[in-house]
């Protein structure tokens, strides 16, 4: 173990040593299935007291990890995890689906195209395609950005629920260039262009030199999950090819939202 790892195990061993025991039980009860395991058995399993089994077995219940199917019964995984489950599936069918789509916008446009989601409050990118005109390695793949100075976060904002919409305009809007849109009722007519054109743009709104388009990619119920997006130096992805280079992203999500089982029924 290396010495960072150890000093923050040593900094709050009561709370780790909780979450680890928390961990443990709901791999017990993986590993039970429809047996499941009482108090009992995963206090003797954990080696601890049956008032600490139950004290972990209850906060865990209390997030819908772990259930009890029946009065005074063995516990068993709760429908918490199967939604965690299905976050992440859905997450991994987004990528693959959308890698082959990327890669070929990649190779049309000669720039980067990345796939991106919000995530609380900014956007995190998933999925990353080079293209042949690439001057740099930059990897977006993980990397945070905001919502209102990228495009792809603007494409999230634009089909977003009002809570959200109102949450981000009520935000200090940062200042990232001196093209960054800080002011809300110019960031709410922006996002209102979005919506009717189906596509964002941002001109050195993140990083000077730096241009970037973005579109939509729907579930299967229509709801906007995700931004496929292309960015490049702004003397070569340059204000002028916005609307050609966009033409492309509008296609390329709505390959990606196809895959997805969107055929075009109700938006939202």
């Amino acid at each position: 173990m290396s010495d960072s790892v150890r000093q923050g195990r040593e900094a709050a061993p009561s709370q780790v040593q909780s979450v680890d025991r928390a961990i443990a039980i709901l791999y017990l009860l993986a590993e039970r299935g429809r047996d499941g395991a009482g108090v009992t058995e995963v206090a003797a399993e954990l080696g601890v007291h049956k008032s600490t089994a139950f004290r972990l077995i209850e906060a865990l219940e209390n997030g819908d990890l772990v259930e009890q199917l029946e009065e005074r019964g063995k516990y068993h995984l709760g429908r918490g995890i199967v939604r965690l489950a299905g976050a992440t599936t859905a997450q991994l069918e987004l990528t693959t689906e959308s890698r082959p789509v990327c890669r070929r916008l990649a190779a049309e446009l000669g720039e980067t195209v990345n796939l991106a989601i919000a995530d609380t409050g900014e956007v995190t990118n998933i999925l990353q395609e080079y293209g042949s005109s690439a001057i740099s390695g930059r990897n977006w793949t993980g990397q945070r950005t905001p919502l209102h100075a990228t495009a792809s976060g603007k494409v999230l904002l634009a089909w977003a629920d009002e809570e959200t919409v109102k949450e981000a305009l009520a935000a200090e809007l940062f200042e990232y260039t001196p093209h960054t849109i800080t002011d809300p009722a110019a960031l709410q007519a922006e996002l209102d262009e979005v919506r009717t054109r189906g596509w964002a743009s941002t001109a050195e709104e993140f990083e000077l030199g730096l241009n970037a388009l973005a579109a939509p990619v729907r579930n299967a119920g229509g709801d906007v999950i995700a931004a496929v997006g292309v960015s490049g130096p702004s003397f070569r992805l340059t204000a002028e090819s916005f609307p050609e280079v966009a033409a492309h992203l509008v296609e390329g999500g709505r390959e990606i939202s196809e895959r997805l089982g969107y055929f075009g029924a109700a938006e939202r």
